[in-house]
């Protein structure tokens, strides 16, 4: 026993040393550790703002809930988007006129062609011819840019002109 005292005696110092360097790590682990518990405290009150008395697993199952709403909400509005867009192609976007004297013996531009299309160049021209005795007013269909029918060169302008507004 007498032997046990002698090296604890001589070895104290170092003991002391040790135990002081080891207790100085226990304290900065725990102030690593109390700062580590507070930045997760701060986001767990963040993602809890505004839940009173909730546990994790039914808020994470409200989030998820919302999320599912939004991404069938998001399919609905892309279905509307891509029926209205369907539409807006179908619709007359690309219109050009030109007025003329059809003849020299009326005084002003009371002639007409006009060219009306939609996106995919499908429409119809529509051209009035004015005379002194009578007026007539008339149309030719368009298909993919092209017309089943002759074209006058006032039509044919009309017509390209529609096509390059595209």
């Amino acid at each position: 026993m007498q032997t046990i005292i002698e090296i604890y005696n001589n070895l104290s110092i170092y003991i002391v040393g040790i135990l002081i360097v080891i207790i100085i790590i226990l304290v900065i682990t725990s102030f690593v550790n109390i700062s580590a518990i507070n930045r997760l405290e701060n986001k767990y009150r963040k993602l809890t703002r505004g839940v009173e008395n909730s546990n994790l697993q039914e808020l994470i199952e409200s989030y998820m809930d919302k999320i599912d709403n939004a991404s069938s909400e998001t399919k609905e509005i892309k279905n509307v988007y891509d029926d209205i867009h369907e539409k807006l192609n179908k619709c007359l976007q690309n219109i050009s006129i030109v007025r003329y004297k059809a003849f020299e013996d009326v005084g002003s531009d009371l002639s007409f062609s006009i060219a009306m299309l939609d996106n995919n160049k499908d429409g119809v021209i529509i051209t009035s011819i004015y005379g002194r005795d009578e007026s007539t007013t008339y149309a030719k269909p368009i298909d993919k840019g092209i017309s089943r029918y002759d074209l006058s060169e006032e039509e044919k302008y009309v017509l390209k002109d529609s096509i390059s507004k595209k």
